[in-house]
């Protein structure tokens, strides 16, 4: 009888949704589950006539939930807070180390030039002569401890980025691994939502290391590219991403693709690997500049000083620091031959216990110098300037950070109010198809009964 197989097809379908609904409620708790839904279709009548009411239900393919433009959103954020995540540690560092007055530059200038007015008061005194080259030294000391710094940052952050190509080459595989997948199973006819949730979750990792840009395919599959449009992953192949060391040590990244190389060079990354180049570029780079061209005028201006002058014994005075830009480690020193009596204190051989040119070398305190990164500045206010520019970029970043993370949750609050899983309306679910199951069986008995009393008729 037609009402038995109508029936039938009920219970199959009733059953279905009972089995979805069971999946989604098991993967509850289940970070990245898309949840699915049934799709019921009513089946056309099999035979003719105006009486033809249907032959059941049917269901052509399971729904899943899921909403490609909250994706993207979510993996833009995720982009976006890993570009300001990874910068703010590095930030935070070189805040601590140049405010601290132990440490920081500013306060071995006002130690040294402190020495020179001491010395001033009686230029003749060895041991005040002796303190100023002492002076002079820590002061050296700060400026190479602080380039040891930036050097060191720089190190780390080429270790982390070689760590993150090594992450994004990881997942390129996996993406292409299971594109693969997806389209095997999506072409014979396979639900393939739980691999296609595996791929989302690879992506939105690879979004906090890098920026991308996501395009589906017919079959399934999902490419990947860069920013700049350089393919990461295309259906089953995925590029590799490589750091390239140059002759001055600095890194170009460059992305090899099938048999074709890419060079990355002043490519916008975005993610992690974008916020480590925009710190380099913009913070770390223009910084260390600005301290090797401050130590470079501050040492220019004191020998050009103290060699015009003359020391105790007469003779033209010795100058006083070393300038070797090239050294990694002892980028200013103290001349190792310069001694006490040897400090031109005075423009007159003459009169060597003067302190004319003593006072002349102390007013370079209030002269300008000039630095790439703030144009013409008083030497005293050069390093104040310099750590109030790092603060600013740190709260800059730190506001940036937060606000991110802001848009980061609400694309995730997004994306679960379309794709995650709802406990009360699954449970809603699981009543409805309940009652949907029990009603066709309910109706396969009262065909029965009516069978049953039609042969008995007969």
């Amino acid at each position: 009888m037609s009402i038995i197989q109508t029936a039938l097809s009920g219970t199959r379908a009733a059953q279905i949704g009972l089995d979805v609904t069971s999946q989604n409620i098991a993967n509850v708790m289940t970070a990245g589950y898309t949840r699915q839904g049934v799709n019921l279709t009513t089946v056309q009548p099999n035979r003719s006539g105006a009486t033809s009411v249907g032959s059941g239900v049917n269901v052509p393919a399971l729904i899943r939930f899921s909403d490609s433009y909250k994706n993207l959103q979510m993996w833009s954020a995720a982009s976006e807070v890993g570009k300001r995540d990874v910068a703010q540690p590095y930030l935070t560092q070189l805040e601590q180390v140049m405010g601290d007055d132990e440490s920081g530059i500013s306060g071995g200038l006002d130690k040294f030039f402190a020495a020179l007015n001491a010395a001033s008061v009686e230029p003749g005194s060895s041991p005040l002569r002796q303190q100023v080259i002492t002076a002079a030294d820590a002061l050296a000391q700060r400026f190479n401890s602080l380039q040891t710094v930036l050097s060191n940052q720089r190190t780390a952050i080429y270790q982390q980025r070689s760590t993150i190509l090594d992450q994004v080459n990881s997942l390129s595989l996996d993406v292409a691994r299971l594109n693969d997948k997806i389209a095997a199973a999506t072409g014979i006819g396979v639900n393939a939502s739980g691999l296609i949730d595996e791929r989302d979750k690879k992506i939105n990792e690879m979004a906090s290391l890098v920026s991308l840009q996501v395009v589906n395919q017919p079959d399934g599959s999902r490419s990947l590219s860069l920013q700049g449009g350089q393919p990461l992953v295309v259906g089953s192949t995925a590029s590799t991403l490589r750091a390239e060391v140059n002759p001055d040590g600095s890194q170009t990244l460059k992305l090899d693709f099938a048999s074709q190389t890419f060079s990355l060079a002043g490519t916008a990354f975005g993610g992690q690997l974008g916020g480590l180049d925009d710190l380099q570029a913009k913070v770390l780079a223009p910084l260390a500049k600005s301290i090797t061209e401050m130590a470079d005028q501050l040492s220019a201006g004191v020998n050009s000083k103290f060699t015009a002058g003359y020391g105790l014994d007469g003779l033209a005075g010795m100058p006083l620091f070393v300038f070797d830009p090239t050294s990694a480690t002892s980028m200013l020193k103290i001349n190792p031959a310069v001694l006490p009596q040897k400090l031109g204190f005075s423009s007159d051989p003459a009169q060597p216990g003067a302190s004319d040119n003593l006072l002349d070398v102390i007013k370079l305190q209030q002269q300008p110098i000039t630095l790439t990164s703030l144009g013409s500045v008083l030497l005293g206010d050069v390093y104040s300037q310099l750590v109030g520019k790092l603060a600013t970029d740190s709260q800059q970043n730190q506001a940036a950070l937060n606000t991110a993370q802001t848009v980061r949750n609400q694309a995730e609050s997004s994306w679960k109010s379309t794709s995650g899983v709802n406990q009360d309306e699954e449970a809603v679910n699981l009543l409805q198809y309940q009652q949907m199951y029990q009603a066709n069986m309910k109706v396969i008995a009262v065909a029965n009964e009516l069978f049953d009393s039609t042969l008995a008729m007969i």
